[in-house]
């Protein structure tokens, strides 16, 4: 999959209120109610990513998982990276 421009990227994030992009990547941080609820969202997303096969860096600090989306493979954006963006973000609302 192509990387994306920089005016795609500014469009995609325009679209996806609290993900900032950090350098070659876009990354979001989650806050829960506890520890037992931020693991279970986090396990959550490794399904969804794993049924995508496109896997984000999952980081758990307490109650908080910040998530980090780069295609590696491409060393930037591409289109799999806003839908799993996405994905975490449908995941967030339903839990």
């Amino acid at each position: 999959m192509a990387r994306l421009s920089a005016a795609a990227i500014t469009e995609q994030l325009a679209s996806l209120s609290a993900w900032i992009r950090d350098g070659q990547a876009i990354q979001r941080e989650f806050t829960f109610p506890s520890f037992l609820e931020a693991v279970a969202f986090a396990n959550r997303v490794a399904i969804e990513a794993e049924r995508a096969d496109h896997h984000p860096d999952i980081m758990i600090r307490f109650r908080r998982v910040m998530l980090v989306y780069v295609t590696h493979s491409e060393s930037g954006l591409t289109q799999k990276d806003f839908d799993g963006a996405r994905v975490a973000d449908r995941v967030a609302e339903a839990q």
